[in-house]
Order: C-alpha cells, then sequence, then structure tokens
C-alpha cells in the first residue's frame, strides 16, 4: 500500500459538537488543522464531544492521529463512517493516552466519504477536549 496521505483538505466540511464559550476565532475548528503548535480546538464542557468531517471524495482512511493536551484528552473514542447518504457505521474504538504526545490510531480498512470521530470520558473533569492536531491520513479515491 501507497504511504498515507493527509485527506483533509480545503474543500473539507468539519462540523464539531462544541466550542469553549462559542470563542471561534481562538478556539475554534479550524485549528484542529492549521498545523500550528499554538492554536487548539477546545471543546466546550459535556460528556460526549465530537468531529465530523465530510470529505469532497471517496477516501480509504488508513490512519487517525490526535495530538491532545495532556488533562483534556479523551479516555476512548469511536470512529464512525459512511457514504455520501448512508447512515455512519461504526469503525473501530480507540484508547487514547492522556499526554501532549501525537498519538497514531489505525483504522481497519474502510472506503468513506465522511468520517466522525467521538471522544467519549474525557481526563478532564467537566469534559473538555482539547486538541492542537487531528489528522486523518490514507488515500483518496
Amino acid at each position: 500500500m501507497a504511504t498515507p496521505m493527509p485527506l483533509v483538505c480545503s474543500q473539507t466540511v468539519s462540523r464539531v459538537s462544541s466550542v469553549l464559550n462559542r470563542d471561534v476565532k481562538q478556539f475554534g475548528k479550524k485549528h484542529l488543522f492549521d498545523e500550528q503548535e499554538e492554536t487548539c480546538w477546545n471543546s466546550d464542557q459535556g460528556s460526549s464531544q465530537w468531529v465530523m468531517l465530510e470529505f469532497p471524495q471517496s477516501v480509504r482512511v488508513s490512519q487517525v492521529q490526535i495530538q491532545f493536551q495532556g488533562g483534556f484528552a479523551s479516555r476512548q473514542g469511536r470512529l464512525e463512517g459512511g457514504r455520501k447518504s448512508e447512515s455512519l457505521e461504526k469503525i473501530g474504538d480507540f484508547y487514547p493516552q492522556d499526554n501532549n504526545s501525537l498519538q497514531t490510531f489505525p483504522v481497519a480498512d474502510v472506503t468513506l466519504d465522511k468520517l466522525k470521530v467521538t471522544f467519549e470520558n474525557s481526563t478532564d473533569f467537566f469534559g473538555r477536549i482539547i486538541i492542537y492536531h487531528l489528522r486523518v491520513l490514507g488515500e483518496k479515491l
């Protein structure tokens, strides 16, 4: 298989469950993908936070990379995916460590147009999630 390529591009539509204090300028979803070390997406409080991605074309995802802020990580995550007009189906679970390192989670070889990454059981008492980088790697079809 070819080297996985980043799949999120300027035409990828992204949505998030929440933004801390609705301050999208400082903590908005765009910071998930800007490759800047000092910016982040910061969710508001609540038990289950998520990021939804809709790709401009079908993709085959091979891995997801996430860099949390320690203390604001997810204990368990769930990946769901689907084709454009279909409902989402569960792809798998992942179990991040509560630290600041870039973590890589392999994904079972699946073709999809949309991907939902759900963060359950935050290590933060209030359920907030802070992510510096979210990368989805694989190949465009």
